[in-house]
This record gives C-alpha cells, sequence and structure tokens, in this order.
C-alpha cells in the first residue's frame, strides 16, 4: 500500500483531534492486521470510493480516550457508550475522512465517501468492504488509544 495514500489519514486524525478536542496523539508503528476483531471499544467505518481506488478506513477508540475526547470537544463525560457517544464516533469518522480527501485531492487522487457507520462493544468485528491488505496504527494517549485501520485495493 503506498505511504503517500496512507498518511493523510493519519494526518488528519491529529490534525482533528489537536484542533477540535484540544488532544496530542502519539503515532505509534503501523502493522498489517489480519482478522476482523477491533482492538477497541468503538468504531467508526467508511467506505471510499474512486476512479484510482476503492477501500476504507476505520478509527477505535478505546473507551476512556472517546469519553475524554467527547469531555474536550463538548463539555460533558458519559459513562457508557451510548448514542451521543457514537454519534460522536461517526462525525470524527467523517471529519477525518473529509480532511484525508482534501489532502489527496492535492495529490490528484478523488474519491467519493460513503456514510459512516458506528459499531460498538468489547470484540466488535470490523468488516472491511476491499480485498486489499490491512494497514493498521495506534495513536496513543494517556487516556488511552486510538487505531486507525486503512485497506485498499
Amino acid at each position: 500500500m503506498n505511504v503517500n495514500f496512507i498518511n493523510p489519514f493519519l494526518d488528519s486524525l491529529l490534525n482533528v483531534l489537536s484542533t477540535m478536542a484540544n488532544m496530542t496523539l502519539v503515532p505509534g508503528k503501523p502493522n498489517l492486521k489480519t482478522g476482523n476483531i477491533a482492538k477497541g471499544d468503538v468504531s467508526g467505518l467508511i467506505g471510499m470510493v474512486g476512479p484510482q481506488t476503492k477501500g476504507s478506513m476505520s478509527i477505535t477508540f478505546e473507551q476512556d480516550l472517546i469519553f475524554e475526547i467527547m469531555q474536550n470537544m463538548l463539555g460533558e463525560r458519559p459513562v457508557t457508550i451510548d448514542s451521543e457517544v457514537t454519534d460522536l464516533v461517526g462525525e470524527l469518522t467523517n471529519m477525518v475522512t473529509g480532511g484525508a480527501k482534501n489532502l489527496l485531492g492535492e495529490k490528484g487522487y478523488d474519491f467519493d465517501m460513503a456514510t459512516p457507520v458506528v459499531v460498538a462493544g468489547i470484540g466488535h468485528r470490523i468488516a472491511h468492504k476491499s480485498e486489499g491488505k490491512k494497514i493498521i496504527m495506534p495513536f496513543t494517549h494517556e487516556k488511552g488509544t486510538a487505531y486507525i485501520e486503512i485497506c485498499f485495493e
């Protein structure tokens, strides 16, 4: 998978959380992922298709981290992963993908975005729709970890 295609998603996640939630996450080491089990508690998954490629991206948050993000963005701290938390994860997924779309557009890539799907619960599954390799990258914070998964053909 092309690093020039992956980096805009990673940069966009860092930018969105820095700007919207006043949080700095530390990127970890990317790895290939096998299987569909999510590493965190709530995930946003969005499909993308364009003339050059098709694929999907997901962002998974550990519970304490998404609660901290919600506290910083909306001024309220949830006690469970409820509809407000899943709505926020969907919106964050949209913002990250939109930011990456803008960065990729500057490099000549164009794609349309689907509506994100949000899944929650311990051991939930993330089903990417393309046949490419899945790259997973952790982003750590004192309140927990977020994981970005990118899968493109």
